[in-house]
């Protein structure tokens, strides 16, 4: 059926961080999850996914308690980001929406706006325990219901050239102000180096370091949302971020160009905020370094806090249209929480597994070889995933990611005021859902 205005308020209601029983209620949800009826017989199930070589890791399910429970499951490769999102929706509007998916968590919950995906609580609530409980909420959206199982994490974490902070006599920053003073330091000791780059380009690592600051970009008030992107949290990011792009004590220039790979190749860049998948980045980027990069938590904010932000990850959840919901969510529990499943995704499809007891077995035990200089990667980086932040997603990430490329952008490459591009972004994501028909307080 249509979503009417009022059906996609309170849809939108349930994606939020707060939610009243009612709201979910007229969703079309249920307290126990897995509410849609599962057809008789077999289960033949369709699932979406980007990640590479996920037939083989679905193939041990198939030939193994799939084949016991009589739940089949094809992979059908697709695009990642908004091309997917895309995709999803379309399909489910004609009631086409393959069984599972593949989500990235700030896609859930406009994809719970939409109606797209189904509660599972029944099947996959008993989960909670297994995750950190910045991604179970992630997940969750807060809330009682479960909209998907989280598959990969991404922690944010410090990356630097350990050869280099000794040569220049240089300490690891554990405070932002720290971090500033070490980039300002090398400046005055190898003026044609910078500590790192503010890059607009990609739009998590930006959203990483506000969620790491307590930033909250969307939140609920009854049936009204409100956004929170120009909050205090996130004003402080931009501000720290966009003083120092001024006075030119970090670079401006975008990540992922040619430039970019040979300073940090060459040893121009020398340090670089980013997550626990960037030694495989680095492996193309900067191959000439391997062996000389060390990795460090995030900078704090004070001396007292300890947490860090996401940057990536991703969750299989189960859509509205799958007669089969149940038994999708039991797929989804198991490659998220098996332990073979788990090893298959490391080592098949490179992902750094969500689930918390995973991150420290099978193919973590050894550092990743970039960083073999540093036996305690995969502890370190575990340790640092249990401290993640929640996240505050609301309907119109895309416009909000969108927005910050084009108006940071500018802002980078003019070194012009950071905080009238957070005000853009603001402005453009409130005039966006207004026009979609959602309910937005001043």
């Amino acid at each position: 059926m249509p979503i009417t205005k009022q059906h996609r308020r309170l849809a939108a209601t349930a994606a939020a961080i707060a939610l009243s029983a009612s709201a979910l209620a007229a969703c079309g949800s249920s307290d126990d999850g897995d509410a849609g009826q599962d057809a008789a017989g077999p289960a033949d199930l369709t699932y979406w996914t980007w990640t590479p070589n996920m037939d083989k890791v679905v193939d041990l399910w198939n030939k193994g308690p799939g084949k016991e429970q009589q739940i089949h499951v094809t992979v059908k490769k697709q695009a990642s980001g908004d091309t997917l999102v895309t995709k999803i929706l379309t399909a489910h509007k004609a009631k086409k929406a393959p069984d599972l998916v593949q989500a990235e968590y700030q896609a859930l919950p406009t994809l719970v706006s939409n109606d797209a995906l189904a509660d599972i609580s029944g099947t996959a609530g008993e989960l909670k325990g297994k995750f950190a409980d910045g991604l179970w909420q992630q997940a969750t959206l807060g809330t009682d219901a479960v909209y998907a199982v989280p598959q990969d994490a991404a922690p944010m974490m410090f990356l630097y050239r350990e050869d280099l902070f000794e040569k220049y006599g240089l300490k690891v920053p554990t405070t932002w102000d720290a971090f500033a003073d070490v980039a300002r330091e090398l400046k005055k000791k190898a003026p044609d180096k910078d500590l790192t780059t503010f890059s607009a380009n990609d739009s998590g690592l930006f959203a990483g370091l506000a969620q790491q600051a307590g930033a909250k970009w969307w939140s609920t008030e009854g049936d009204t949302w409100k956004v929170g992107i120009d909050d205090a949290a996130t004003r402080k990011v931009a501000d720290f971020w966009g003083g120092l792009v001024a006075e030119g004590a970090i670079d401006n220039q975008p990540m992922y160009t040619p430039a970019w790979n040979k300073a940090l190749n060459d040893g121009r860049q020398i340090a670089w905020v980013s997550a626990v998948w960037a030694p495989g980045t680095l492996t193309t980027a900067a191959p000439d370094t391997e062996g000389k990069w060390a990795m460090a938590p995030l900078p704090q904010w004070d001396d007292t806090s300890n947490t860090t932000g996401s940057w990536g990850g991703s969750s299989t959840a189960v859509t509205t249209d799958s007669t089969h919901q149940k038994a999708a969510a039991t797929f989804a529990a198991w490659l998220n929480t098996d332990p073979k499943a788990l090893a298959a995704l490391a080592k098949e499809s490179g992902v750094y597994p969500a689930a918390s007891d995973a991150q420290l077995g099978g193919a973590f035990t050894e550092p990743p070889a970039f960083f073999a200089n540093q036996p305690d990667f995969y502890p370190q980086a575990a340790k640092i995933a249990e401290t993640t932040a929640p996240a505050a997603w609301g309907p119109n990430v895309n416009v909000a990611y969108a927005t910050f490329k084009d108006a940071f952008g500018a802002a980078a490459k003019d070194k012009s005021d950071f905080g009238a591009a957070l005000r853009k972004m603001q402005s453009a994501t409130v005039a966006d859902m207004r026009k979609q028909g959602f309910e937005v307080a001043e």
